[in-house]
Formats: C-alpha cells, structure tokens, sequence
C-alpha cells in the first residue's frame, strides 16, 4: 500500500513538531505547559477546517518547586543530590523538615519504628515478576523469534509495583520519607517522574539514586539527622481538558477511535498528539467509509482523578468513553465502535544498561509493543509494516486483565484495538534535554505512515471481516506459579518475622 505523504509531513517537520512541543515545557496534567499545548493542537486542527470539541475538567493539582536533602552528623553537614521528587507526595515548609533518620528495613512493616522520624526505605528493582503474568505474546514478531525479557523489571514497574506505601508511614507518624533505588543504573532513574498512579499521600517523599543512596543508609543506620525540603504547590482547582474531532464518514452507524493523550514528561511521552495531528491531514480529505473519532485525553499522569470503569479501566481515556457513549458503543441511534488506533510513544531508540554497568544507547529501535484486538488486527498491523526500513516489534493480547497504554479502556468496552504502547525506561524521565538524545523523528515518521496504512485498512473490511475483540486471555505457566508462589512466601515469611519482633504480644 503506497501512502504519498507529500504536503503531510516528514521526517524533518515531525523532528520540527516534536521540538514545538517541548518548547511549551514540561506538560503533565493542568500545568499551563499543558493547557498551551492542548491550544496549539486545536488551532492546528482548526487550521485544517475542522471543529474540536471539548470536555473541561478541574482537579487537585500538586507540584514541586523546591527539593533538598542536607544530613547533619556530628563531623559534618552535607547535602545530598536528590534524583526527583515522589509525585503527589506531600510538602514541607520552606525551611524543611529536621529529624532523625532511620533505616526501615522492611518497608511498611518497618514504618513503626520510624514515628516523629524521616525513614530511608530502599527500593529493589522489580526482577521476580515473571513477564507472563502480564503480557501474553501472539508469536508474532519482526525479526522472528523476538521475545520480552523474561522477567518484569524496569523503573516504571518497579515504581509502580515496589513504590512504599506512604500514606502506612503518615499513619506510623514519620514525617518524611526518603525512597532509595536499588539495583537500576543511577543515569537511568534520574529526573524519573514515578509512580503518578497514586492519589495525594500527604507525606513529603523524594527518590535517591544507589550511589547516593548508600551515603544515606549509611547515615541512617548511625541515627543521624537530616533536613528534607519539598515545596510545592497545591491548585484545588486547577484546569484541563481532553477535546476531540471528527471526521465524517460516507455511511451511517459505524465509528473508528483514534486516541492519545495530551500530558506527559518528555520528547516520547507523549509525542501522539503529533502522528494524530499527521493522520488529520492525511485522511481529511479521503472518502472514508466511517466516522473517525480523534480523541486527545487529559489525565494521563493523574489516573485517580481521569478514569472510570464504565468506560473501560484504569486509563484516562475511561472517562472520555463514559461521558460520550453515542460515539462508540452501538445502542440505539449510537455510533458502533468497530475499532481502534492507540497512537503512544514514538520514534524511541533503545538505551538499556549493558553489560558494563553503562545506560547508553544499545539498539537502533526500541521494542515495539503493540496490543492487537483481535487476530484481524494482529494481521492488519503487520501488513501495516511492509516496507518499513526500521522495525523492531511484537503484538500482544490483553493478559490477566493487564492490558498498559491508554488502549486499555477501548479493548475493555470490546472495541478491537491496535495500540502501541513502547515501553523505554526513559518514558516518565523529566530532564533538560527533553531525551531528544532518545528520540528518532525517522522513526517517528515511518510509524506514523503505519497507523494511517492501519486505518485505511480497517476501513476497507466489513464489521464482520474485523471481527469482535477477543477479551483477555489467563495463562499461568507452571514455572511462573512456583517462581512467584516461591517469592510470594520468602516475603511473607520475612514479613512474619519482622511483625513477631516489633508487636508487643
């Protein structure tokens, strides 16, 4: 399939797009880095001759201004470096906080032991989640044969698996909590925005770096004291948006949706609205067969105020599908979704830690994770990648309800989705150069050119010829049970031992 992109875009404007973007700074949720964002999409579409709509919301918005960790012991007072701040953690006054530090040995367990204190917690990396628990592979890959690691683990799982539970050392009484990595390479976790799954914890919590880290566990473990400093601010409510078009259809009764999200960290998270703002202009003025829903979320990095399980899960894109079910879900003098195209995170080269210890750039493409809906879907998109020069990539189903990317709620309301959800460890990373250094705009582009061939595609082939959405499959192998059944009671059993020593019965 010849797609002619002439006067659509290429490589050098998408490079020249992605750049705009950053100018506006960093865009997570209700920041006016955002809501300027958000203004320059539409006035581009508005440009293209065509109306958006919009869905206002407001929300309790955190931000940090100032971070600073300075321990004091009896030689010496030091400050030490702090690689980001805890999202939604809490604050502390402009002069900080002051208090004793003590090592909490067994996270949440241990917060008893650390009231009127600032606890040091460290945080393994994620690396006994067997990967089938969460991911279901189609067999399918470009080059054969290609497979995820065996095992989950990266920043963002283990920030969102490992994270300690703040609001059990608030109740502990701890006034601060300072989280240590462990095990992740200190360039890979600096400026990591992580988790942004948690709702206001209501304690100050920043994140330190190995190296760094030791220092302070060293200290800690000598009861010596520090001084936490976390300002920020607090918008009650602060403003935001999700907003949409359309693009008519020939025929009557049947919808495609197209969605992405407008909030994010860096240069890849999230350069979607960019391909989205492409397939505009490319399919606008095309016959197409059905209404096209192009629908550009909020709410991304704050999913306890953005989501909504009528509308499909835990993503953002939930409460978009809940307050517009006319659009999608076929009930008398609705539109019936009979597909959808999740356009995240694109043009990612890959940089992994190797074997030395160094996060450096190791591959020319970072893996593409694709959920496909359906065996259809799994077909269309890899007829999608004939003729791409740079791929790298396999399709997954939606595995133990798990199912990442703001695709999620589509397959979960049945809509049969091809969603891209790479996954670099940059992703979440707030920094300088926005990770333009991980950035590939080729890439990017030959990517871009695939959703529209995905879309044309869909559009060709009979609701019947696409076929329902297959549902989540539930696969456990042998050995992940006893792997994690094995994990499972080695935590437990420390745990056990660590309650019978502090508990006074």
């Amino acid at each position: 399939m010849e797609i002619d992109m002439t006067n659509i875009t290429s490589p050098e404007l998408l490079q020249k797009e992605v750049e705009k973007m950053n100018s506006f700074g960093v865009r997570l949720t209700g920041t006016k880095a955002q809501r300027n964002f958000i203004k320059y999409l539409k006035s581009r579409i508005h440009d293209m001759g065509i109306e958006t709509f919009s869905d206002p919301s407001r929300f309790m918005r955190w931000e940090e201004t100032n971070k600073k960790l300075v321990i004091k012991d009896l030689d010496e007072e030091f400050e030490v470096p702090i690689s980001s701040a805890f999202p939604y953690s809490g604050r502390t006054p402009a002069e900080g906080i002051t208090a004793q530090m003590t090592l909490v040995k067994e996270k949440h367990v241990g917060y008893l032991n650390a009231t009127d204190k600032i606890a040091v917690v460290e945080v393994d990396e994620l690396d006994f989640l067997p990967s089938e628990i969460a991911f279901n592979e189609r067999e399918r890959s470009i080059p054969e044969g290609l497979k995820l690691p065996s095992h989950y683990s990266g920043p963002v799982a283990t920030a969102f698996v490992n994270f300690p539970f703040l609001k059990i050392a608030k109740l502990a009484g701890a006034k601060g909590v300072i989280c240590i990595w462990k095990g992740i390479n200190d360039d890979c976790i600096e400026g990591q925005y992580l988790p942004f799954i948690l709702d206001y914890q209501g304690i100050p919590a920043v994140w330190v770096n190995s190296k760094n880290g030791q220092k302070v566990i060293e200290e800690a473990e000598k009861g010596a004291f520090a001084t936490l400093t976390l300002e920020g601010i607090i918008d009650e409510y602060a403003k935001t948006e999700s907003f949409w078009c359309v693009l008519d259809g020939e025929e009557e009764g049947e919808s495609v949706i197209i969605n992405t999200h407008t909030d994010g960290t860096n240069c890849i998270e999230e350069n979607g609205p960019i391909a989205m703002l492409a397939m505009i202009k490319y399919l606008k003025d095309k016959p197409l067969k059905r209404t096209h829903i192009f629908v550009f979320v909020t709410g991304h990095f704050r999913l306890p105020n953005f989501k909504n399980i009528d509308g499909g899960g835990v993503q953002a894109t939930s409460k978009w599908l809940t307050a517009h079910r006319s659009h999608w879900d076929g009930k008398e003098g609705h539109l019936k979704a009979v597909a959808g195209l999740s356009v995240e995170h694109l043009g990612c080269k890959m940089w992994k830690t190797d074997e030395n210890g160094e996060y450096r750039q190791t591959g020319d493409v970072e893996t593409e994770i694709v959920y496909t809906g359906n065996k259809m879907m799994d077909d269309i998109y890899f007829k999608s990648l004939e003729d791409r020069k740079k791929v790298y990539t396999l399709t997954l189903r939606g595995h133990n309800l798990l199912h990442f990317g703001e695709g999620q709620p589509l397959f979960n309301c049945g809509i049969p989705e091809i969603a891209l959800v790479t996954a670099p460890d940059c992703l979440c990373v707030i920094s300088d150069n926005n990770e333009m250094d991980k950035f590939d705009a080729e890439l990017m582009y030959e990517q871009t050119v695939s959703f529209i061939k995905m879309d044309l595609m869909i559009d060709s082939l009979t609701a019947q010829e696409i076929g329902p959405c297959d549902g989540y499959s539930a696969i456990a192998t042998k050995k992940m049970v006893e792997d994690s059944t094995a994990k499972i009671k080695e935590v437990a059993s420390e745990v056990a031992s660590k309650v019978k020593d502090i508990l006074p019965f």
